[in-house]
């Protein structure tokens, strides 16, 4: 006996790949209902070998379905997520509008799978942000050999964290750089994006943060521990898919990196990729379409007293996304709906 499920949004980027990786990792699915905004409604989209046409989310009855994952933006989710919550189905979101409600819990299943009995609360379940999904992997298991003090991360994340719009504007200005008779102007990000970098993820704060670095600081401190401290610097780069996260650690105790890498191996979700040698470790490239984050480049850091440094890589619209939504729906039906 499997699951009635619902996938919300999922006409986007991070609701087909929701959809590859519910029939992927062969989900216990009895029916499946796909919905899209009046505007896409009647597309069609692809579960494993099936075709689905989308419904209407505006109309949709919720009443009856077991769960719902949610891959729309936080105004339609503060529209639609109560009301399938009323109705039963418990809301795995996957926006930023619930993260920070302390009677909704926060999951990445690698971290805090125990947080899954709060859902109750309000029948909502947050997803992280992308760039502290992956992050969150590997500190966790390390967190709990050693005890992390502060942590000091810099990101190179892809444009597909900014949705089609960001993949295309990307792939827009790169070919109007070799065809200067076309010009194309920036429009979802705040400078061209070819050839560029960007520190800038989302919108200021009044402290000169952003608001992408205030998410992994509060989000880290909310899975794995209140008491770490964290600071972030998100910088956009021109990439179409996977995250990329350098990472200085430290440590209440001294963590031998050798220890570390093998704790790391044998860590759920982890691949480590870590060899002293030209290409001996992981970049976005090589780990889009993958389920796993990817270790590269650990070592001490000599300039604390129990410091490490770790390169992190990792598809953000899996592990940064739609994987972990399925994972907290693999974690919500073996633990508390007990189905499938």
């Amino acid at each position: 006996m499997g699951y009635r499920v619902v996938v919300v949004g999922a006409t986007g980027n991070v609701g087909r790949e929701m959809l590859n990786i519910l029939a992927e990792r062969q989900f216990p699915v009895d029916e499946l209902a796909v919905l899209a905004s009046r505007r896409s409604l009647g597309t069609e989209v692809s579960f494993g070998e099936t075709t689905l046409t989308t419904k209407d989310l505006d109309t949709f009855d919720f009443t009856g379905w077991d769960m719902a994952l949610f891959a729309v933006g936080s105004e339609a989710t503060k529209v639609y997520a109560p009301k399938a919550a009323a109705a039963g189905c418990v809301v795995i979101d996957n926006s930023s509008l619930y993260r920070y409600d302390p009677d909704i819990p926060l999951i990445v299943p690698e971290c805090n799978p125990e947080a899954i009995h709060g859902y109750k609360n309000k029948n909502i379940i947050a997803n992280p942000n992308c760039s502290t999904a992956q992050m969150v992997v590997a500190l966790k298991p390390l967190h709990d050999r050693a005890k992390i003090k502060r942590v000091v991360v810099s990101t190179y994340q892809s444009v597909s964290g900014a949705g089609k719009e960001g993949m295309d504007e990307l792939w827009d200005q790169t070919k109007a750089i070799y065809n200067p008779t076309t010009d194309v102007e920036p429009k979802k990000f705040q400078k061209q994006i070819a050839f560029n970098v960007i520190p800038q993820i989302d919108v200021f704060m009044e402290d000169g943060s952003t608001k992408e670095e205030w998410k992994m600081v509060v989000e880290t401190k909310k899975i794995v521990d209140p008491s770490i401290k964290v600071t972030a610097t998100c910088v956009r780069v021109p990439v179409f898919v996977g995250h990329s996260e350098a990472v200085n650690i430290e440590f209440e105790e001294f963590l031998d990196e050798d220890e570390a890498r093998d704790i790391l191996r044998e860590a759920p979700g982890i691949m480590v990729i870590d060899k002293r040698e030209a290409g001996g470790y992981v970049s976005p490239i090589e780990c889009a379409g993958d389920f796993a984050t990817f270790i590269s480049r650990i070592r001490q850091d000599s300039t604390i007293e129990n410091g490490l440094n770790l390169w992190c890589v990792s598809d953000n619209l899996r592990k940064g996304a739609a994987l972990n939504a399925v994972q907290i729906a693999e974690l919500l039906g073996r633990e508390v709906l007990k189905k499938g």
